[in-house]
């Protein structure tokens, strides 16, 4: 659907969509099977400005909006989420953080590195006992002259091992109150004291890089600070607003990738003298899948609109990623089906989809999470 997008919005989804079939496709299953992070194909995307969509020209990105970036990341994650995904960590969290909440100076350091793709973005704020509950950090920062101590651990860190720059989120006032007592550190790769632990051996995304953080006694000076003391998860709370429009636009391209290969295999496949998708139960699974998705990307579109314009989207970003969340994991698992006995093995495409859409009912906040805090804009409005 086009949704009235404009000329250029239109280009920008077609060259999305021609660059994740020449230069995506061909290598999905060896870096699934592999595990590899796919860092040439992440250059040659910011060639294309994919990894500074949202940022202005002056600071080195391609100056668009969320549409544009919506477009973006769903062509991608229509051919490999794993690559969606990725972009879509890159530009909406670290990048967008230092963006958003950054002075000058901070902006004019390291926000055209990572827009140019010279450096990849890392973002770490979920911990091992911190994850719905994100307020509840143990990572320490000390104050020292000169700058901070960081001390502790993150979990589930994309980038956590290829990072080049990191946002870290550490609790500065230990007796202040929660919510209020954490703070924001950029820290570069080669930082004494910082490095990845566990890398993540997952079930899906297999190719996006997961890992743990460690952080002892890591120094780091006051200009690495974000904004000021304490503002740390307020931080954390706009930037995945943004975030969530992200996960949104993943959760949609991989719905629409799981369906356009079922649907495809349903008219090549025949069973009893005719395609299968003849037959009125797989018709009907074609289905729904289709307006599942066509409400999933009205919503996802919505929130990118309300983004551009308005630029506070708590309930729309909620809501466009519990929607096209939960339109993945259905539209996968309906693509399995239709394709019977070959949608459980690894020739297909469509168990590979299976196992990459679980991940956008969980990351970036929890299906359940997103009807908390749509339950709490609407009873607040």
């Amino acid at each position: 659907m086009d949704f009235s997008l404009t000329p250029e919005q239109r280009a920008i989804r077609e060259a999305a969509r021609e660059f994740a079939l020449q230069e995506v496709s061909p290598h999905v299953e060896e870096l699934d099977e592999a595990q590899k992070f796919p860092r040439e194909i992440l250059a040659k995307a910011a060639e294309l400005g994919f990894l500074g969509v949202i940022f202005p020209e002056e600071l080195g990105g391609a100056g668009l909006g969320y549409v544009e970036y919506v477009l973006v990341v769903t062509e991608l994650s229509k051919v490999d989420p794993s690559v969606g995904i990725s972009v879509a960590a890159h530009n909406s969290l670290c990048t967008n953080h230092i963006y958003k909440f950054g002075n000058a100076g901070q902006k004019k350091r390291w926000v055209p590195r990572l827009a140019s793709g010279e450096w990849i973005g890392a973002w770490a704020l979920t911990e091992p006992g911190s994850g719905s509950d994100a307020a509840a950090l143990r990572t320490q920062a000390r104050k020292v002259d000169g700058g901070w101590i960081l001390d502790g651990s993150k979990a589930f860190c994309t980038h956590g091992s290829v990072g080049d720059v990191y946002v870290v989120m550490a609790i500065t006032d230990p007796a202040g109150r929660k919510g209020k007592n954490a703070s924001a550190f950029v820290l570069e790769r080669g930082t004494k004291g910082l490095r990845a632990g566990k890398k993540e051996n997952k079930l899906g995304i297999r190719a996006s890089d997961t890992a743990e953080v460690i952080l002892e006694n890591c120094f780091v000076p006051d200009e690495n600070l974000l904004g000021q003391p304490g503002e740390g998860f307020r931080q954390a709370l706009g930037v995945l607003d943004g975030g969530r429009i992200s996960i949104a636009a993943l959760g949609l391209g991989t719905a629409m990738g799981a369906y356009e290969t079922a649907l495809a295999y349903s008219k090549q496949r025949e069973q009893f003298g005719q395609p299968i998708a003849r037959f009125q139960a797989i018709g009907f699974a074609l289905a729904e899948m289709a307006t599942r998705i066509a409400a999933a990307e009205a919503l996802t579109l919505a929130a990118a609109i309300e983004m551009d314009t308005a630029g506070k989207v708590t309930l729309k970003a909620a809501e466009a990623k519990l929607m096209t969340g939960e339109a993945a994991v259905f539209c996968s698992e309906r693509g399995v089906q239709i394709h019977g006995g070959y949608g459980f093995v690894k020739d297909y495409r469509a168990e590979k989809y299976y196992r990459d859409a679980k991940i956008c009912t969980i990351g970036e906040g929890t299906s359940e999470i997103q009807r908390l805090v749509i339950a709490r804009q609407l009873l607040s409005a």
